[in-house]
This record gives C-alpha cells, structure tokens and sequence, in this order.
C-alpha cells in the first residue's frame, strides 16, 4: 500500500543535472513514486539514455537537453516541459560547476562569473521561469541544491561555497515572496557524496578514510541519501516547512 504522504502519482517533476549523480537518484525516486520526470543535462545522448531506462522500467521520463548557465536553454526546456505536460509541480534546482579548485583569493574573474552565472543566476532564471506557473496552481515546490560548503569555510573549493550560501538565501527569499501562493521552497546542504564531484576523495583511501572519521556515522553519503530528502521536501510530508536549508552531511557539522 503506498503512503498517501508520499505519493508522487501524476506530478510532473523537473530535475536538473539529472543524468549521473545526485539529480539522477533523485529522479528515480520521485518516478518510483509516481511522477513524470524530465531527465535534463547538458549532454543529449546522456539524456536520452537515463529517460531511455526509466522508460523501460515502466515509467515515464522525458530528456531535455540544457545547459543551466545559458537562459535562452532554460526557457526551453521549461516551455518543452509544459508543452508535452502541461504544468511543472516539482522543480529541483541539482545542476551546478566548479571548474576551479583553490584559494577564493586566487580565482580569476573568469572562473569566478562561470561560476556564479550557472550555480547562482541559472537557479535564479529557472525558478523566475516557474514559480508563476505554479502560483496559478495554488501549489508547488522547489527544491535547490545547496552545499556544507555554503555553511562553513573552505580553502579549495570556497567560491563554489559562496554560490551555494547564495542558492541557500535564494530559496529562504523565494519562499515568503511565493509562500502566500501555495508554494513551498526549500534547500539541501548535502555533505560528501559518492559522485563524480568528490571522486578524488572517495576513490583515495587514505582521504575516504580521513572523511569518514570526520562523520558520526562513520560513512560518506551516497545519492539515494540526497534523494529521500528531496522526495521528503517535494511531497505532502514536508507539507509545513518552507524556507529551510536541510543539512544531509551524517553530522560533520556538528562535531
């Protein structure tokens, strides 16, 4: 018997960077659960793959290719979305960069925009481009992808840090301008996760070693770990909470 409070059936869910990752966890989840989800990335053929297997499965997926940084982009696979679907119910804000690892002191201009036009400004595009949809609605949710980084200091990767703090305001803001509409916005601060952005550490023994021993529990996260909460946030069952930066790090934070 499915619970009623997490019950997914027949919303339409857009994830970004939901090829690999984070955002494809989260993707499988929320069709597990129902939804009609739309596979986006910047590559096509990555795209189509995942919408390829989730389709096979029986469930029903859509790949839009986009690039996050590039407004023009956004605004299509937001009208492709409606078009094939009518509405989006789900937004979640996943895809991000950090080309640049090292001192914020030492970024060039260059990295420093690349950075903040995709992980930043995108978001900010794309939930301009949905929100009023939803508020004709009278519902909706939103979740972005925030970081740790954005809550403490970081000497490599502390401008992507700041972009992620920034994604975090983004959606407190967002959430009392839209909040009166119906529409909940939240963000998750994952910790270490087991993706290609952390590979160097997990894939090192001495470095996984040291993280995990930074944990109460003793582990690095995993994506499904991210996806359960997106799902958490994105249905009846986070129903009274908006505005929040959910922290995901098995405690590191705390000790």
């Amino acid at each position: 018997m499915s619970n009623p409070l997490f019950d997914m059936t027949g919303k339409v869910a857009l994830i970004t960077g939901s090829t690999k990752g984070i955002g494809r966890s989260i993707a499988e989840e929320m069709a597990r659960l129902g939804a009609r989800v739309v596979i986006s990335s910047r590559k096509a053929d990555a795209c189509e793959q995942v919408a390829g297997e989730l389709k096979a499965e029986g469930f029903d997926a859509m790949a839009i290719p986009c690039h996050v940084g590039k407004k023009d982009q956004l605004q299509n696979l937001v009208d492709k979305t409606i078009e094939a679907w009518g509405r989006i119910d789900v937004l979640v804000c996943n895809a991000a960069t950090n080309p640049v690892y090292g001192p914020t002191s030492e970024m060039t201009d260059e990295a420093w925009d690349k950075i903040m036009d995709t992980n930043v400004k995108g978001t900010f595009w794309l939930t301009n481009m949905v929100l009023p949809g939803m508020a004709e609605r009278g519902e909706g949710a939103v979740v972005l992808l925030s970081s740790i980084a954005g809550i403490r200091g970081n000497t490599t990767i502390g401008t992507y840090g700041v972009s992620k703090a920034a994604e975090a305001a983004l959606a407190r803001n967002l959430a009392v301008e839209w909040g009166p509409k119906g529409i909940r916005i939240n963000s998750i601060a994952p910790g270490i996760i087991k993706t290609d952005f952390a590979k160097a550490l997990w894939e090192d023994p001495v470095r996984i070693k040291r993280a995990e021993e930074k944990t109460p529990l003793r582990r690095i996260g995993d994506p499904v770990d991210i996806a359960g909460l997106a799902v958490f946030l994105s249905t009846k069952a986070s129903a009274y909470i908006t505005g929040q930066v959910i922290v995901a790090d098995g405690g590191e934070t705390i000790c």
